[in-house]
Formats: structure tokens, sequence, C-alpha cells
């Protein structure tokens, strides 16, 4: 921010930049200068070189980390990069181009550039080809900011070309076995054909026997789950909306202004239809425009809606005086002053149960906002905000904070046995799951369809849906976030998977047939996926190497421990 301001005010207000640079150096020249015997002398910063920034001056690492974020946004079409990622990729590109100027890689041709930017995803339509019209917005926008300018952008452009250069002749050929590149293959190109059987565990329920040793044992194990977290106990007055109904009065002038500022809240209701009248009636949007008989369609609607919104103003504000006139008096709820100025002022003190964050009482009304402010009661604190309801204000007042402590099976039994008939339920569910594969895979030996087989296995009801050939590349929208997916990598052409559990529906796959693709050295395929996965492998070792140097000359210019 405070570069910000300091790049404009040298802009756009000149001399005064350059009035309050005088005003503000000159004294500290003076105060800091060796002959003036005042404050001690010598820099307070410290340098700290890095391949020709200075990342300890102000402002080099603004621009080091600002044309690695320029870089990434031209790549990839948008900025979706933490900072530590900028900061990463900045001192990475910082690190390559030092290499590039020993290594005498020459600046890129203008042909180069050319094709460079064809390529930047930042300039692609929704097609993923270069659009000319993108380009052209980006470029005015740059005329239209004053932080950037072409000459950045040809810059960071140049500077990333040379970058891919030298990642290619640092990262080397990417060599690769040929039986990497064939699982490679064999992954993303089979063709899968395969049947999932689905079932709902909803519709799982065995009967769950709970003997007691059992349950006390699980009640052990997992104490924590029932332990009961430090409550607050609190009471409040109430000033109920409806009271105050009685002290509003409106003239027409005030409901005509409230309905012309708030006409969509009140849409004149459509008139009813003549008996025997078969004609549509007309919609209300086609209807001319009439502002008076609109409103006195809905008057006595707009009144009551204003008296209510001003009815709960004045509880409001009567819950805010009390607040007021108890601090004012210096008043401790729950002590005879304090019970006298509630009689005097003719208020009821209500109280609500002991309560925990996500156990609030029913029937109360209280939104989070209240909680919130009910939680933060303590002795030191015992008064809140006034704070209003759906139909009323109230003011809390504490009563007691009671701790946490751990109760004993009898307490929470119910719950500890609707948990442990739960986690059985679930263990059994997949333990029958494996029973059923194995019965799947038999009456498939045997020679059964698979449909045949699903349905005759049992307990659950299956449901099998069949998927036409399909590759990795392109699966089905329907399995593309399918755990049913896991599978594939599991088993083999003609086996069934084991049960693969979720919240809603789970899954048995059976992989019909898969066919490997063409796995010979001189195919196409074979060639593609060895050139793609030989760029990887000579980017990740271009990245390790550039890594290396950067964490090898932030050791080497670390700057002195401050004394």
């Amino acid at each position: 921010m405070i570069s910000w301001i300091q790049r404009y005010l040298q802009n756009h207000f000149r001399i005064v930049f350059y009035v309050l640079l005088a005003v503000t150096v000159i004294p500290m020249v003076f105060i800091y200068s060796a002959s003036s015997g005042i404050g001690r002398a010598g820099p307070k910063a410290y340098s700290q070189p890095f391949f020709g920034h200075d990342l300890g001056r102000p402002g080099a690492s603004e621009n080091l980390f600002g044309d690695a974020s320029l870089s990434i946004q031209l790549q990839i079409g948008e900025m979706d990069s933490d900072s530590s990622q900028i900061q990463e990729y900045g001192l990475e590109r910082a690190a390559a181009l030092d290499m590039a100027d020993k290594l005498g890689l020459p600046v890129p041709t203008r042909d180069e550039l050319a094709v460079h930017i064809r390529g930047l995803r930042a300039f692609a339509g929704s097609d993923g080809q270069f659009d000319a019209n993108r380009y052209a917005s980006f470029r005015y926008n740059i005329k239209t900011n004053p932080r950037l300018s072409e000459a950045d952008v040809s810059r960071v452009m140049n500077d990333d070309i040379r970058i891919g250069h030298l990642r290619q002749f640092i990262g080397g050929p990417g060599y690769v076995l040929p039986s990497e590149i064939r699982e490679q293959l064999i992954r993303a190109d089979s063709t899968w054909t395969i049947a999932v059987a689905s079932t709902d565990f909803s519709d799982f329920k065995p009967e769950i026997p709970v003997p007691e040793d059992a349950l006390k044992r699980y009640f052990d194990n997992n104490a924590y789950r029932y332990t009961v977290p430090p409550r607050v106990g609190a009471d409040y007055v109430e000033y109920n909306n409806s009271d105050f109904l009685g002290a509003i009065s409106l003239t027409p002038a005030e409901v005509r202004a409230y309905y012309d500022e708030n006409s969509a809240r009140f849409p004149r209701p459509q008139e009813p239809k003549a008996e025997g009248d078969k004609k549509t009636a007309q919609p209300d949007a086609a209807k001319p425009f009439n502002p008076d008989a609109d409103f006195a369609a809905v008057s006595s609607q707009v009144e009551t809606a204003l008296k209510t919104e001003r009815a709960a103003r004045l509880a409001a504000k009567a819950a805010a005086d009390i607040t007021v006139a108890i601090y004012e008096q210096k008043l401790q709820p729950h002590t005879p002053a304090f019970d006298d100025f509630l009689a005097q002022n003719k208020l009821t003190l209500k109280s609500a149960p002991a309560f925990h964050p996500g156990a609030v009482p029913p029937g109360l009304g209280w939104d989070e906002q209240i909680v919130d402010q009910a939680e933060k009661l303590a002795a030191d604190h015992p008064v809140s905000d006034a704070l209003s309801t759906a139909h009323s204000s109230i003011v809390l007042f504490w009563r007691e904070t009671l701790p946490s402590y751990q109760p004993d099976l009898a307490g929470v039994r119910s719950r500890v046995v609707a948990d442990y008939q739960e986690s059985e339920r679930r263990s059994t569910f997949v333990t029958t799951g494996r029973t059923i594969r194995s019965k799947l895979e038999e009456r498939l030996k045997a020679g059964d369809s698979f449909d045949k087989a699903a349905a005759s296995v049992g307990p659950f009801k299956l449901t099998v849906k069949d998927y036409p050939p399909f590759t990795l590349r392109q699966p089905p929208k329907e399995l593309e976030q399918s755990p049913a997916m896991v599978a594939l990598d599991r088993i083999e052409q003609g086996q069934v998977s084991d049960l693969i559990p979720t919240t809603a529906k789970s899954f048995f796959v059976y992989i019909r047939e898969k066919k490997s693709p063409d796995l010979a050295e001189s195919s196409p395929l074979f060639v593609a996926m060895q050139t793609q996965v030989a760029q990887q492998s000579a980017g990740i070792a271009s990245s390790l190497i550039l890594r290396e140097l950067v964490a090898a000359e932030l050791k080497r210019n670390a700057p002195p421990t401050a004394r």
C-alpha cells in the first residue's frame, strides 16, 4: 500500500512529493550522520544480494514477485496462486534468468514471441484457441493501467521464453523407461467396459443386538464423544414488539411514503375471476401502472408492516435504555438492588436452561448472534447489549457457568446405544459386502451373467447399470467423480471389486472387458505418451536444479543476525 501511494504521488504530485521527501529525509540525515554525534552512524537495513537483485532493498522484491505474478497470469489465464507460490516462482525465475545470462541464451526473435503469445492461456477463447479479440482487449487495458506498461509485459514474455529454453537445456531429454510409458498407456488409454451394482446403505437394516459388555467397552473407547462441554445459564428480560403497537399512530402520508419506498414488498393482489368466466386473468405485470390504485389495494398491509417495524424499534430502544440504566447505576444481576430496579420498571426476569453451543433450548427463538452473546457472559461481564429476536428485544444476564464434565454410561445410555448400533451396522455392512463379493464371483464363474448374479445373492438389493466402452481420458459424465472409478486400477477383467461404501450409494464394480491400447514402441500413441512424460520428467528435473540454486544463493547471502 505504501509503495502504491509513493508511486501515485510521484506520478501525480511531484512537487508535493519532493517537498515531503526533503522535509523527511534532511532531518534524518542530520540525526543519523556520523558527524552529528546523535544516534548511531551506519545503515539499519542489511543488503541481501540474490542473482543481481537486492532483496533487502525496498522495491526490489516487489518488482521480482510482480513479474512472477504477471507471468503466472499470462500462462494460466487467471491468478489463483497464493503469495508463497508466487514468491517461490519469482525466486526460481531470477535464478533461471541469471543462468540464461551466463550461458548466453539469446533474446527471443519476433517470430518466437508471436508463437509464445498465441500459446498463452490468457489470450485463449472458449475453444482453447488464440482469440485475437481477447489479445486486443488485453493490450487496450494495459494502456489504461498506470501500474503496467506494454514494455513490462513484453519483458516478462521474453524472459519466460528464455526461461523455457533454459529449462529444456538443463532438464535434459527427460528419459523414461518404456515400462513406465506402458503403465501410463494402460491406465489412460485402456478401453473399459464395466457394470456397476449399487445399493443404498439406508436400506440395510439388520438386527443389531446390544450386549452390555460390548456397550460398556464401546463407551469406554469413545467417552470423549459424550463429554458435556461448559454451559452457560442466562436470565433475560424481554420486550415484546406487540406490546408497543398501541403507542404507534400513523398519518396517511406516512403510510403512503412507506409504500412508495417499499412498493416491491407489496404487490397488488390479483383480481378474482368472475364465476363462469373462463377467460384467463390478466397477469399483474401486464396491468397498467397506477400507483394510487395499487396502493389502495394494499394500504392495510402497508400500515400493518409499518406499525410492526416501528414497534420493533421502540422495543429495541426500551431494551437499550435498560442496559444504559443498569450501567449508570452500577447494578449487578441477582442482587437486591437489581431486583428492586426490575420491580420499579415492571420487568419480569425469565430464565433459560443452561446450554452449550449447538444445544440451545427450543422455543426461545434465539439466533446465532444471541447465543454468541450469551456465551460471552461471565461474572465480570454479566449484562449483554440489547438483542433483537423475530418478535421482541431482550437483554441477557449471566446466572452461572457450569464446567465441563464426563457423564457415566447411565446418563447418556440412549445416545451410546444409538451410536453403538450405527457403528455395528456400518461394520456389518462392510463385512456383508465381502461375502456378497465372493458370492458374485462364484456365480460368475458358474456361468451366470452379472445381472443375474446380482439379483440372487442378497441380502442387499443391487441395482445394475451397464456403461458403454470408455477410456479414463473420456469417462462417462456420471462416473467422472464417482468412487467407482477407483476400483479400475485394482481389479482385472472378469473380477468384481470390494464394496465401495459412501454416505449415499455403495458400489460393486464388475469389469466385463478391458482392452489395452497398442503398446508397441513405434505406435503413434506410445510416441505421444513418451513425449508427454519426457517433458514432465524434464520439467521436474529443471525445477529441482533451480530450487537448489535458489537455496544455495539464499544461504550464501543470508543477512547477518541483527545485534
